[in-house]
């Protein structure tokens, strides 16, 4: 099913590309990834290459499985979200853990610091191609219950996507509960789960504001998610395909970015009312910002449970590799082994 094929017109060959994409249902997915692979890039190539896409969330494909899929050359183009694969690839989580990036700008620093690693892990590891690097707004809590601080999540099943934002839920004295994205709704609805961590807009569109009230906007993760190939894959495009896809893909990489720092503000507004918020109909939720306390705490939560849970997971050169790249940008080491 997700093989590049060669279709003949009459006049010359059409090479289409299948691409496995992000989340079903985003403004990252629909306004971005649909848009280049399914329009923009015939227009690009002058109509000599085109791409059908499809959500990985309804493609049948396991988030967890995409790096293996990927290698395997079952997928050979796909997008993986870092924290599903970080079950099995706990070093690739470094980047985006809970409580790490409090703001857009610091996520810019961290991924750019980690990068190389990544990208060349990838390569050498798994044989497989880093082509972009995406994410998606920042991911807050929703609660169906007031929340004013980070301690109110004492006691209350929270949704988590993470073993990061578990660790993080569990300093704070909640139980965390591991959701697929497409079964928060019903997990909200049946009383499985109090609160949610998740996305700003992709909260909205689901509809959290219909059956949640308070929504305490500390980003906790962002998100982070690789579009890559597999290596024979990718080589075995013709040259200027190759070319063209290394040259543009990084500006669909900085759409993707612009959108979801957009995003993240205005799906704020349109779960609460405020101005703000282009979509028709809008929730009345309250917003709480982070005060300088919780702040504080959600760098000590990182520091001393987040970040030594991971490297405890993930082993000893993890922590080498995070010491070497992410620490010199936010201060923060983690402990080795050896220390």
């Amino acid at each position: 099913m997700f093989v590049a094929s060669l279709c003949h017109a009459q006049t010359a060959p059409v090479q289409r590309l299948r691409i496995v994409g992000g989340l079903a249902g985003v403004t990252q997915f629909t306004g971005q990834e649909e848009q280049f692979w399914t329009r923009d890039l015939a227009a690009l190539s002058g109509g000599r290459y085109t791409a059908s896409i499809v959500p990985f969330d309804r493609a049948g494909v396991p988030g967890q499985e995409m790096l293996n899929l990927m290698q395997l050359g079952v997928v050979p183009f796909g997008t993986a979200l870092l924290s599903q694969i970080s079950t099995q690839f706990p070093e690739f989580s470094a980047a985006d853990m809970a409580g790490l990036n409090p703001e857009v700008a610091t996520l810019r620093r961290v991924v750019g610091a980690f990068r190389p690693y990544l990208s060349q892990t990838l390569r050498e590891r798994y044989d497989v191609e880093l082509l972009a690097v995406y994410i998606y707004p920042a991911q807050v809590v929703f609660c169906n219950k007031p929340m004013q601080q980070l301690s109110d999540l004492a006691g209350r099943r929270t949704r988590v996507s993470s073993s990061m934002q578990a660790d993080f839920v569990s300093a704070l004295g909640g139980t965390p509960v591991y959701t697929e994205f497409s079964q928060i709704m019903a997990n909200m609805k049946s009383g499985n789960t109090e609160c949610a961590i998740t996305g700003t807009m992709p909260g909205y569109t689901l509809g959290l504001h219909q059956v949640t009230s308070a929504l305490y906007a500390m980003p906790l993760n962002w998100g982070v998610a690789v579009f890559a190939a597999n290596r024979e894959s990718f080589q075995a495009l013709p040259p200027d395909l190759q070319a063209l896809l290394r040259k543009e893909l990084p500006r669909l990489e900085a759409a993707v970015w612009a959108q979801s720092e957009r995003e993240t503000e205005e799906g704020i507004a349109c779960n609460t009312g405020a101005a703000g918020c282009s979509k028709p109909a809008q929730g009345h939720m309250t917003a709480v910002r982070p005060s300088p306390q919780d702040e504080a705490r959600r760098r000590e939560i990182f520091a001393n449970r987040v970040l030594p849970g991971w490297v405890q997971r993930c082993g000893p050169v993890c922590a080498t590799v995070w010491n070497q790249t992410i620490a010199p940008v936010v201060g923060i080491r983690a402990r080795t082994t050896t220390q």
